[in-house]
C-alpha cells in the first residue's frame, strides 16, 4: 500500500513512518511533504498513492488550502492536536482523524477501516467544508495580556508588545518592544501553549520569539541557524538543524 505523509515536523513524520511500518510491512512511504506549497506541487502530478496522512496545521498554513489549488480524490486520514471533543465532532463528517501524539492502536484501526472501506461517503469537498466550519467554531483564543509585577504595581502588558520570552537562570523573562524586562511567573512551556503560533515560535529550549522581532537569520554550522532579534538578546539564539526548515517556513508566511 503506497502512502504519502503531509507533515511539517520531522519527529512526527518519522514517528508516523515507524508506526505504519510496524503495523503493516506492506506499506510503502512514497513521499513526505512538509508544507502547503510542496503538497500542492506534489499532488499536481500523477501519483500511485492510495492513502494520505495529512497534518491539519502546516508551517505555511492550514492543509485545507491545498484543496483550493488541486483536486485530491485519494482517501485522507488527518492528524491534529485538537482535543477529543473536536475529534468526535470531526468524525461525524466521515473522515478519519488521529489525535497527536498518534497512538499505534488507533492508527492500526484507522488503516484497517480504510482497507475495509470501498470509499468515503459524501464528497471530499463537502467534508472539507464541514471541517473548516468546525475549525472556526473551535478556534482557540490566544493570550492577549500578561499581568506582571513591577515594583509595587501590577502592570498589564499586551502580548503584541512582547518581542520575546526567555529563561534567565530558571526564571522566565519577557522583553517588550521598548526593551523593558518583566518577570513572568510561568513556565516557558505554558506560555508557548498560550501564544498564537502564527506570531510566536519556540526556537529552542530557552527562547520564544515574536516574528516581528527578527532582524536577520544567518547560516550556522551543521545546518543550524542563528537568529538576530530586536531588542538584542543577551545570548546567541540558535535554531537546530531539525527545526531550521520549519522555522524558515514560519518566518516566510
Amino acid at each position: 500500500m503506497k502512502v504519502v505523509i503531509v507533515e511539517d515536523e520531522i519527529a512526527a513524520s518519522d514517528n508516523l513512518t515507524f508506526l505504519l511500518n510496524s503495523i503493516d510491512d506492506t506499506i510503502e512511504i512514497l513521499q513526505v511533504v512538509d508544507s502547503v506549497k510542496s503538497a500542492i506541487e506534489y499532488f499536481s502530478k500523477p501519483s500511485e498513492v492510495v492513502l494520505i496522512f495529512m497534518d491539519i496545521h502546516l508551517a505555511d498554513g492550514i492543509s485545507f488550502e491545498i484543496f483550493e489549488k488541486v483536486t485530491i480524490n485519494t482517501p485522507i486520514i488527518f492528524t491534529t492536536a485538537f482535543d477529543q471533543y473536536a475529534i468526535k465532532a470531526f468524525k461525524v463528517n466521515s473522515i478519519d482523524y488521529l489525535l497527536k501524539p498518534i497512538d499505534e492502536d488507533e492508527l492500526s484501526e484507522a488503516v484497517q477501516k480504510f482497507k475495509n472501506s470501498s470509499g468515503r461517503e459524501g464528497s471530499l469537498n463537502t467534508q472539507i467544508s464541514g471541517m473548516l466550519q468546525l475549525l472556526e467554531a473551535n478556534k482557540k483564543e490566544y493570550k492577549a495580556t500578561y499581568l506582571v509585577h513591577h515594583r509595587d504595581e501590577l502592570l498589564p502588558i499586551k502580548t503584541e508588545n512582547i518581542m520575546y520570552f526567555y529563561i534567565d537562570i530558571g526564571t522566565v523573562k519577557a522583553i517588550t518592544i521598548e526593551n523593558k524586562t518583566y518577570t513572568i511567573d510561568k513556565k516557558l512551556e505554558d506560555i508557548e501553549a498560550e501564544l498564537d503560533p502564527e506570531v510566536f515560535y519556540r526556537v529552542n529550549r530557552q527562547f520564544i520569539i515574536q516574528k516581528n522581532a527578527i532582524s536577520n537569520i544567518k547560516q550556522y554550522f551543521n545546518g543550524k541557524l542563528i537568529v538576530n532579534i530586536t531588542p538584542v538578546a543577551k545570548e546567541r539564539i540558535v535554531v537546530s538543524k531539525a527545526k531550521s526548515t520549519t522555522f524558515k517556513n514560519w518566518v516566510n508566511t
